[in-house]
């Protein structure tokens, strides 16, 4: 353990003298060393971040005239000096450190303003060549950041553009000074920020090495929950949900109603592409889903499924929600409603209850997904996610009809929809559909023929008629009594994904009955 000296408790507030500038991203760089020179700080820089702030009129000094040695290498060394390091690292309250200081000639670094070379940007493609991956490898930025952050009690330092207004915002309140405060929790963000850099470092060089990155979540919390699952459980929010979505009315949200609102945006993914859909959701499983030339036809469609489950639930639709619909969701009460954007007087509307929450929906277009994480006794899972489907007219080319019924074209669009539903659908999953709207939805049975049995009697609860419906299964019929219980309840097209050893027996019945069906070759469970 290596002891420290007994020094002086620092000063709350240091202010500002000089500042070292030196970024990848020049986003917002003028106008923080417009702010900075205008409290009489030394600018330092490098390279491009140099001649940006020159070409801004601001007074500039290289950091060859600092270290009295030239970048070479093309750069490759240009900070890795003790000008720099003994300036950031040295500390004020220790008259040792400014003696070494004032024998060398150094000068004390109060800021450190840096950002690193795009690596995983770069490194993007899984066939980025090795030369690329290392010129994006940044050794003097981390260098810099660490020793800035780790001299905190003296030392500011800003990873990021969105550090720059809370520094700005700061030293007009004191007069150039940071706080202690201020400089500690850019010092946290800081060592974050490094070690998601070195995080994507070490899984490039993983998956050459070992065919695959290990686990290491380095995401900011975002938000400390009241509670977990339940209410003894101490839970918190990490990562950046801002990304995909705000809440804009409401109390604050719970362990669940996050899991709901990541089960529906999921879901509602699927039809980017598609008419007016509403989904409606509860404990993540959906008990309602349509698609229709409105979004209150829609709405009132998914409703019909099931008219009992969506009391306190969650609905999502794919368009910006209007008053009509959003008044004929109101009727119910519904937890949460999310969108992709809210129709004039929408909002104002749909405030006047206080406990309901509004949450517009971002980045609703089909992207990357990240990966799916979940803890598990002495370990974690991690597997790729499985993302949204491909339009219909891509996913037909790789369906295969097994059948000697071929589907119709309106059985195509209906096996279609039930497909991109069943895949949200806890296993074992059964999804009856027609004419873009579920019948009934069986989720998490130990049996598929009692997920088939459930869905059936939710819809005659619902006063519905299967006949002439379509149904999706998840897995495979592993027998023939699944996929016959389905036709028993009206079903007339099939869509699974097949892989069973007994898929003859179960296409041969399926024949006996004129029932279409459809392998996909894919599966989609949701454990």
């Amino acid at each position: 353990m290596i002891q420290t000296k007994d020094l002086p408790t620092p000063a709350d507030k240091y202010t500002i003298r000089r500042a070292l500038l030196s970024v990848f991203d020049k986003t917002g760089l003028v106008e923080l060393g417009q702010s900075l020179h205008s409290h009489g700080v030394e600018l330092i820089s490098t390279g491009g971040s140099e001649r940006v702030l020159r070409e801004a009129g601001l007074p500039v000094k290289n950091i060859s005239a600092l270290t009295g040695f030239p970048e070479i290498l093309d750069g490759r060394v240009k900070t890795l000096h003790p000008a720099v390091h003994g300036g950031l690292l040295s500390r004020r309250t220790d008259p040792d450190d400014d003696k070494q200081l004032t024998d060398h000639g150094i000068s004390p670094i109060d800021l450190v303003v840096v950002n690193l070379y795009p690596f995983e940007t770069a490194t993007a493609s899984p066939d980025t060549a090795d030369d690329v991956a290392i010129e994006n490898i940044d050794i003097g930025g981390p260098t810099m950041i660490r020793a800035a952050a780790k001299n905190f009690f003296f030392v500011g330092v800003a990873t990021s553009p969105g550090d720059y207004d809370c520094i700005v915002e700061e030293m007009e309140m004191n007069e150039g000074a940071l706080t202690m405060a201020t400089r500690r929790a850019l010092a946290h963000r800081a060592f974050e920020h490094t070690a998601r850099y070195d995080r994507a470092v070490s899984d490039y060089f993983g998956r050459a090495v070992n065919g695959g990155p290990g686990i290491s979540i380095t995401e900011p919390r975002a938000s400390t929950l009241r509670y977990g699952e339940n209410p003894h459980q101490a839970a918190a929010l990490y990562g950046h949900p801002g990304k995909e979505f705000d809440k804009l009315h409401g109390k604050d949200l719970s362990f669940n109603n996050l899991l709901d609102i990541s089960a529906a945006i999921t879901l509602i993914r699927e039809f980017q592409a598609s008419d007016p859909t509403c989904a409606i959701l509860k404990h993540t499983n959906p008990c309602g889903v349509a698609s229709r030339e409105s979004l209150e036809n829609a709405y009132h469609a998914a409703f019909a499924t099931d008219r009992q489950s969506p009391f306190g639930g969650i609905v999502v639709v794919n368009r910006e929600l209007d008053l009509a619909t959003a008044q004929a969701i109101d009727k119910v009460f519904t937890e949460i409603i999310i969108a992709p954007s809210y129709a004039d007087g929408v909002l104002d509307f749909l405030m006047k209850k206080k406990n309901r929450r509004l949450i517009v929906m971002k980045n609703g277009k089909q992207g990357s997904v990240p990966a799916d994480i979940r803890s598990v006794v002495g370990g974690f899972l991690v597997q790729d996610a499985d993302g949204p489907l491909p339009p219909k007219n891509d996913l037909q080319g790789s369906w295969r009809v097994v059948t000697d019924r071929q589907p119709t074209e309106n059985e195509w669009d209906d096996l279609d929809f039930a497909w991109r539903i069943v895949k949200n659908v806890k296993s074992n999953a059964i999804v009856y559909v027609r004419d873009g709207a579920t019948l009934g939805i069986g989720a998490g049975q130990m049996s598929r023929i009692d997920s088939s049995e459930i869905a059936a009697q939710k819809s005659l609860k619902s006063g519905l008629d299967l006949t002439g419906c379509v149904v999706a299964s998840d897995a495979f019929f592993p027998f023939a009594d699944g996929m016959l219980a389905a036709a028993k309840h009206g079903a007339i097209a099939v869509i699974q994904p097949g892989g069973s050893i007994r898929d003859e027996e179960v296409i041969n019945a399926a024949n006996e009955n004129g029932i279409a069906m459809i392998f996909t070759g894919k599966r989609h469970f949701r454990h």
